[in-house]
């Protein structure tokens, strides 16, 4: 079973593994923030507007907007 998302479809307190970052205006500063294939990313909410949205990555919180998150591709632990 196929278990890929985007990334701005994980529920707060959801966990999941990156499968890829396809190509986006971001895509190299993920990259260097640590962003990379196997990282384990946890949502940890969403703004009052619903954007951008927090994530767990690597012990850092990351704020990231819905229209980047769609670029990360992701499967849910």
């Amino acid at each position: 079973m196929d278990r890929s998302i985007g990334l701005q479809n994980l529920r707060p307190g959801e966990t999941a593994v990156v499968e890829s970052l396809n190509s986006g205006a971001l895509r190299r500063r993920l990259l260097d923030m640590g962003l990379v294939e196997g990282t384990r990313v946890e949502c940890l909410g969403l703004s009052p507007a619903g954007d951008p949205r927090a994530f767990l990555i690597r012990g850092a919180m990351l704020a990231i907007r819905s229209g980047d998150c769609r670029d990360i591709i992701v499967n849910k632990v």
